[in-house]
């Protein structure tokens, strides 16, 4: 095997390899579940930093309120989420089946 075969077999090999994880990244159905799943997680971790943005008292707030810099982004669009409560309702009867 000379070197241009060993070059063909490698672009081949690599080729088939990058569509493979175009496949998995990108255009599997199941991306879509996890970045639900990921987003449920997301909103679980900010409502238990903080709970305050709804009337939840909490004692930790004045810690986690440090946090809030780094998260200021994701709160925004966390906040108008869960604020639509049929949209997260519905997301979460899809998730079940509902």
């Amino acid at each position: 095997m000379d070197l241009a075969d060993r070059i063909e077999a490698f672009r081949e090999t690599l080729d088939e390899w990058l569509r493979g994880l175009y496949h998995g990244m990108i255009s599997h159905p199941a991306y879509e579940k996890i970045e639900k799943e990921a987003e449920d997680a997301e909103d679980a971790f900010i409502l238990a930093c903080f709970p305050d943005a709804f009337g939840i008292p909490s004692p930790v707030s004045y810690y986690t309120a440090e946090l809030l810099p780094y998260l200021e982004d994701e709160f925004e669009s966390w906040e108008r989420r869960l604020w639509d409560r049929g949209t997260y309702l519905e997301r979460k009867g899809q998730q079940y089946h509902f």
